[in-house]
């Protein structure tokens, strides 16, 4: 009797519909659905970690394998759930195609944000952590890919978020698919009569004296040109860690200013010869 009263319990129908009807029994094995499921990708989530720990697997990689688990099970469950509830998947379906059908203009880009994303999950093009440069000249670290948006984090401590169809479609220079040893240069100016010798060892000792800058390939100088107000170098070298080369270049332009200094180099400003006429020149020229 008591067991009677149970079953009758757990089948109490709390909403009944022509369509679907939902129970105490339903509700309880949708939740135990729910967790089932989180429990799961937690344990996947953990296992892909433990594979990049033992570095079979990069980190990137990792994210876009568990995120695209994640979906995929999701959907499933959210089909099941569904079923549980007695919802019938082909009307359902049927009314989602109608209103998308009814609203398919105005989310046109939110598809194509969404479609980006899983394109980005498989393709692994760009990955969690890759250093990227917008069409924008903005440059960040990419720290999360969403199935719509992604987050970049500028050199400036800013968060931005991308859509992700700005990330596949617009040209995007991905700095952490080139070499580990990346090359960035320098610009410095200096006064004509300058030791173009002096000028060279210079730039190579501020380059070698900075520990965040390779030792190989060799920092090397190149004498670009003769400027309108000053004899132009580049100072050349490689580094590991673009994010930041901005403080290292800010670092060598001290150490080079400073040294600059101390060996009477001058860095010139732009500068421009005027010639004066005199009255008499002028005053034959009006004639």
């Amino acid at each position: 009797m008591i067991y009677m009263n149970f079953q009758d319990i757990i089948n109490f129908k709390l909403i009944e519909t022509s369509s679907y009807s939902i129970t105490i029994y339903s509700i309880l094995l949708v939740l135990i659905i729910i967790l089932a499921t989180s429990i799961f990708l937690k344990i996947i989530k953990r296992l892909v970690k433990s594979i990049v720990n033992q570095k079979k697997l990069e980190p990137g990689t990792a994210h876009s394998i568990t995120q695209i688990i994640k979906y995929f099970i999701w959907v499933i469950v959210i089909i099941l759930v569904l079923d549980t509830v007695g919802v019938k998947i082909s009307i359902f379906l049927a009314s989602a195609a109608a209103l998308l059908v009814g609203v398919g203009l105005g989310l046109q880009q939110l598809f194509n944000d969404i479609a980006s994303g899983i394109v980005l999950l498989f393709e692994g093009s760009i990955k969690i952590d890759d250093v990227i440069e917008l069409d924008s000249d903005i440059i960040g670290k990419v720290i999360v890919i969403g199935i719509r948006t992604s987050k970049i984090k500028t050199r400036d401590d800013v968060v931005i978020i991308v859509p992700n169809s700005k990330l596949v479609n617009d040209n995007i220079i991905n700095w952490s698919h080139m070499d580990k040893k990346t090359r960035f240069n320098v610009k410095v100016g200096v006064a004509y009569g300058s030791n173009v010798q002096l000028v060279k060892e210079i730039l190579l000792k501020c380059a070698i004296n900075n520990n965040d800058i390779y030792e190989k390939p060799i920092p090397f100088v190149r004498f670009l040109d003769f400027g309108e107000s000053s004899l132009d170098f580049q100072l050349f070298f490689w580094v590991k860690n673009s994010f930041t080369v901005e403080n290292l270049k800010s670092d060598l332009r001290f150490a080079i200013n400073q040294s600059f200094a101390e060996n009477k180099i001058q860095i010139p400003f732009p500068q421009r010869d005027v010639h004066i006429k005199s009255e008499e020149l002028l005053s034959k020229y009006k004639k």
